[in-house]
Order: C-alpha cells, then sequence, then structure tokens
C-alpha cells in the first residue's frame, strides 16, 4: 500500500486539474507543442518510477 500512495494522489491531482489542463491544451491560440508536454511529462515520471524500483538492473 505504501507505494500505490503517490499514485493515488497523482491519479487524484489530475482528476482534479483534468478540466482546466485540457483547456489548455486545446486552446487553438496556444502553441502547436502543448499536447508533446503531456506526453513528455508523462515518459519522465515513468522513467523516475522505473529507476526507484528496487531490482531494476
Amino acid at each position: 500500500m505504501k507505494r500505490q500512495r503517490p499514485l493515488l494522489l497523482l491519479l487524484l491531482v489530475v482528476y482534479i486539474f483534468s478540466p482546466t489542463l485540457f483547456d489548455w491544451v486545446m486552446n487553438p491560440g496556444g502553441g502547436w507543442y502543448r499536447p508533446y508536454l503531456i506526453w513528455l511529462l508523462v515518459i519522465v515520471v515513468a522513467f523516475i518510477v522505473q529507476e526507484r524500483q528496487p531490482g531494476a538492473d
């Protein structure tokens, strides 16, 4: 359960801020790169979580 707490907190934060985040990404006046920033963040978080796991040689 200890490992699941940060994940649950992250999911709660994403759920709370998803309408604002969606409006920010889909704003026609915004940059074309905005959706890619979200994917970059997902990749970086996955990399950090993978590196922290014990036994990941």
